[in-house]
């Protein structure tokens, strides 16, 4: 019996029946098209913002950097004119001082350039100067600014002076070290274990940071009043121990950072000795650059008091020295004094300082009755005197780059180290090549190596043009000469 069959399948719909079935199928497709046409616009659209924000990042970096780099280089002008500054007050500072001393127009370096500043800058400009910059044509900056600030690098203790390796420096830095770390309040940070699970005392520490930078193998004792401690003992194997041993440099330190792999030097050590205020480099004691004497007249009161008692005779101990009441009065007397001289030099000599820690002189008696600082008495006038100047030729210049956007603000540091003591008078050129004068002709600063092109006065604009003409030897010749804006030591942008 064959299976029933199935009913014929019902007649599609036609003409209007048809057309009334399929009315939705328009509005799906409209819809599904604006979806993924709203996707696609709205990551086309992000896509577009990041890198339009990114672009304008980068722009604003850019502006920024080389706003800081342009402070950068005006400051290295206006340390660079300061002898020219010091020989026009020469009759007033003698009178005042006895003697010609630096002036550090370099403290002043924010509110001096201002006139190339945006308009805050200019306005601090001349409230300073009481100069009218309205009449004045291409100063200033639109659309960006920068912030300033010069720090002496020779008004520190320079560590990088192990590295010339004769024993009386060293012992001197030994002396100017154990003064640093000398004061009882810091007994915690020598009596427990240091990151790397050692005992660490001061003498340690202090050899440790002069080994890392020598160039032998002899350990440094750091004792360096005791001749009998100098002995030829090998350098100690503290790096060798570790989980991931090396080798201390035995040259010279390239900058801070890398004295965090020196033995005994923790973030708690760093952060008390080394740079106690990031933000403020002027309270840092230490440098890694500098000639190696301490400019007095610059120095902060840290480090005033760690030379006067790294050079103080131990035995009998000097009240200033281990009583925290007298070392309160020194370093507020030598803030306040600063404070009242606006900067400006408080010794004219090396020996007017030993004379006034001594209780003598007029500054020496400000301390003593008005003060109530006790005199010092140290183990060697003229060991003191051979530890400090009152000039300075090498500076840190911390300029940053400020850019104001609608939402964010764009800020970018430029941290560039100078010397400037080869550096030849300013109106010299770069490299020493003279700048024609009104008459056309000039000749070079004195001390100069001979043979640089323009030595002798050429007699006429065009002769001048041949004579310094970058070619051959004369060009060779003018690149190795000094710059009058001194030479950069380390550079360095964040």
């Amino acid at each position: 019996m064959s299976a029933p069959l199935p009913p014929p399948p019902a007649p599609r719909p036609r003409g209007a029946a048809a057309r009334a079935e399929r009315r939705g199928v328009a509005l799906v497709i409209v819809l599904a098209a604006i979806s993924i046409l709203t996707v696609l616009l709205a990551e086309l659209q992000d896509e577009a913002s990041s890198e339009s924000a990114a672009a304008i990042a980068d722009r604003d970096a850019l502006r920024a950097e080389y706003a800081a780099r342009s402070a950068v280089n005006l400051s290295r002008l206006l340390i660079a004119t300061e002898p020219t500054i010091r020989t026009a007050l020469a009759p007033i500072l003698m009178m005042a001082m006895g003697g010609a001393t630096q002036i550090p127009v370099w403290e002043f370096a924010d509110q001096i350039l201002g006139a190339f500043n945006d308009k805050g800058g200019a306005e601090s400009f001349a409230s300073l100067s009481g100069f009218d910059l309205g009449g004045g044509r291409n100063l200033g900056m639109k659309g960006a600014r920068y912030e300033v600030f010069v720090v002496d690098e020779d008004s520190k203790i320079n560590l990088n002076v192990a590295a010339r390796g004769d024993a009386i420096t060293q012992n001197r830095l030994g002396m100017e070290l154990l003064g640093l770390l000398g004061g009882e309040q810091y007994n915690p940070l020598f009596e427990n274990r240091d990151p790397d699970g050692q005992f660490s005392d001061r003498m340690a520490i202090c050899s440790a940071l002069v080994d890392w930078a020598d160039s032998d193998e002899t350990m440094y004792t750091c004792d360096p009043r005791n001749a009998q401690a100098q002995a030829a003992l090998p350098e100690d194997t503290f790096y060798q121990l570790l989980k991931t041993p090396y080798r201390r440099k035995n040259a010279a330190y390239d900058s801070l950072d890398e004295l965090h792999l020196v033995r005994g030097v923790s973030e708690n050590f760093y952060a008390t000795f080394i740079d106690p205020d990031p933000s403020n480099p002027k309270k840092r004691p230490v440098t890694v650059w500098g000639q190696g004497t301490i400019n007095i007249n610059s120095a902060n009161a840290q480090t005033m008091l760690s030379l006067v008692c790294g050079f103080a005779v131990a035995n009998p101990p000097q009240p200033l020295c281990i009583d925290p009441a007298q070392q309160a009065k020194f370093l507020m007397a030598v803030n306040m004094l600063r404070s009242f001289t606006s900067g400006a030099p408080l010794f004219s000599s090396p020996k007017a300082f030993v004379r006034a820690m001594k209780g003598e002189g007029p500054m020496g008696r400000i301390l003593k009755e008005m003060v109530g600082i006790m005199p010092v008495v140290f183990f060697s006038d003229a060991e003191v005197q051979k530890a400090i100047s009152t000039e300075s030729k090498v500076f840190s210049i911390y300029a940053d780059g400020v850019v104001p956007g609608y939402r964010r603000t764009t800020r970018v540091r430029v941290h560039a180290v100078v010397d400037f003591r080869n550096a030849p008078p300013p109106g010299f050129g770069f490299a020493g090549i003279p700048m024609p004068g009104a008459s056309g002709s000039a000749g070079l600063p004195a001390g100069l190596p001979p043979g640089l092109p323009g030595a002798t006065p050429s007699p006429s604009p065009a002769a001048t043009v041949q004579t310094t003409s970058p070619s051959g030897q004369d060009a060779i010749a003018g690149a190795l000469a000094p710059n009058p804006g001194g030479t950069i030591l380390y550079f360095r942008i964040e």
